[in-house]
């Protein structure tokens, strides 16, 4: 998919984007372009990519990428066409690379584009509220309603039989059919995306999408961040109660309903048909199988297999918890 709301800079000679992100590189690579920086699994052979953790190393040696920066110890998984960038940190120099292919993704500055509704075109087919702005090149679909004090920005796409409620923000984002995003919530903003150096914090441009599947609600209050290179993906039939957070590159799967006050660390991945009960806490990188159901206050620090049943801090396996903590089993009656 096209990327409607960053504009690509690419394409640049390797050796001038190397060198205009200061990386260092002894290596002759005959004034080769790239085109663009994407993540393992989808870069093709015009794209760069980067590589720092052994956990994607099956990912790693099937990339398609020509270019890859990573690390002296984990070059060797990488397929024998794709032509290794060795530097110390793998990420700052990753995120480099992204901002000067994607400047505008660095900085959330607010849309100058934005109209009030009833001097759009959408004044005609959209029930809207009182001071809702809507950016350029925004797509409504049938029979919405937008509440009050809304700001839909610049290319977010809206289907049909869609409500989006008061004081929300929607930036980054497409929103597919009869979903329901209610009052309070901020959609497609960016990312906490920090790499710690030296010197300073840097920050990772982030330049993915938010993609909300159909039949969805997302509940008050509740926060969804675009993604640094993937997109956050809400999968349909979901259900998330009030005041939760996703973090970027999050994948939730179809059918799952997840209670108020769950945080999603980033890149984490959920299967289809997956409950999660309030206020549990699920870490980065981690993937939670279908079928799976978590709970209350939980935090969960590891991957999770499909049909799980887990609780407590760290979360696990229910059967267990019950056992070391007889007085949960009190609780229940």
């Amino acid at each position: 998919m096209n990327n409607p709301f960053f504009k690509n800079k690419g394409s640049f000679k390797i050796d001038k984007l190397l060198k205009l992100a200061g990386i260092k590189n002894n290596n002759k690579f005959n004034n080769l372009k790239v085109y663009d920086i994407k993540d393992l699994s989808i870069a093709t052979d015009k794209d760069i990519t980067f590589f720092h953790s052994i956990k994607y190393s099956d990912i790693a040696s099937k990339t398609k990428a020509s270019f890859c920066i990573t690390s002296e110890n984990l070059k060797n998984y990488l397929p024998t066409n794709c032509k290794k960038i060795i530097v110390d940190n793998v990420l700052i120099s990753a995120a480099k690379i992204t901002k000067i292919l994607y400047p505008d993704a660095v900085t959330d500055d607010f849309d100058i584009s934005v109209k009030e509704i009833n001097k759009t075109s959408f004044k005609k087919i959209v029930k809207f509220g009182k001071n809702v702005l809507i950016g350029k090149k925004v797509k409504i679909g049938r029979n919405c309603s937008i509440g009050h004090n809304t700001i839909i920005e610049k290319n977010v796409i809206i289907g049909n039989n869609c409500s989006i409620g008061s004081n929300v923000i929607i930036r980054n984002t497409i929103v597919n059919n009869n979903v329901h995003i209610l009052d309070g919530c901020v959609i497609g903003k960016k990312g906490f995306g920090f790499f710690p150096d030296k010197k300073s914090n840097y920050r990772y441009p982030q330049i993915g999408v938010v993609i909300i599947n159909d039949n969805s609600e997302i509940g008050c209050g509740s926060t969804i961040d675009r993604g640094s290179m993937s997109n956050t993906i809400i999968g349909k039939n979901t259900y998330l109660d009030n005041q939760i957070h996703i973090a970027h590159n999050v994948k939730i799967g179809d059918n799952c309903i997840i209670a108020g006050q769950v945080g999603f660390a980033g890149s984490s991945t959920l299967g289809n048909h997956v409950m999660i009960g309030g206020q549990a806490g699920i870490s980065g990188h981690l993937k939670i199988g279908n079928n799976v159901k978590i709970g209350g206050g939980s935090g969960v620090l590891k991957d999770i297999p499909d049909n799980s049943k887990v609780i407590g801090y760290p979360a696990k396996d229910l059967k267990n918890f019950i056992k070391e903590n007889k007085w949960y089993t009190k609780l229940q009656y």
